[in-house]
């Protein structure tokens, strides 16, 4: 093979329509435009425009807030976590941090950090350092004989 032997499969570059090339090439005249008026022009751009009328977008009133600040956690249950135990995912006698439950294929990602809900049943002796838990995560995991380490403090503690 040689450099000036080099070729496209055929069909790999199509052509493109010549358009307003004469009644016999299919899109002579008004070269696939249909008819006359604003849609027929060119730069014509009308999403939402309503002939004049003031538009439905703009006419509706602004309503709710969003926080860019907002940070998204990754939520799992207990429920999730023991299912992981049980089936030898992850190791109860070790530390169960975000990154060896994203290792293990409970979660996809991290995002923000990961929320423990709780949810679910837990009866392994874990160890948690997530970002956040409910009080009745906390509570199920300190009562199978586990405990859990927040790494991002409540919002009600510091407000506190």
């Amino acid at each position: 093979m040689k450099l000036d032997e080099i070729r496209d499969n055929p069909g790999a570059r199509k052509k493109r329509m010549r358009v307003g090339r004469g009644i016999g090439s299919g899109k002579g005249k008004t070269a696939g435009r249909g008819v006359k008026g604003q849609k027929a022009r060119t730069g014509v751009a009308i999403k939402g425009f309503e002939g004049g009328q003031m538009p439905l977008h703009r006419r509706l009133p602004k309503r709710g807030f969003h926080n860019i600040f907002r940070l998204d956690y990754n939520e799992v249950t207990l429920g999730r976590i023991q299912t992981a135990v049980d089936a030898g995912k992850l190791d109860a006698g070790q530390t169960v941090t975000e990154a060896t439950l994203v290792a293990a294929g409970v979660l996809r990602r991290i995002k923000d950090g990961v929320r423990v809900l709780g949810s679910g049943e837990l009866t392994a002796k874990v160890t948690l350092e997530v970002a956040y838990a409910t009080k009745s995560a906390v509570a199920a995991v300190e009562k199978a004989g586990g405990a859990v380490t927040m790494l991002a403090a409540p919002a009600a503690a510091e407000a506190e």
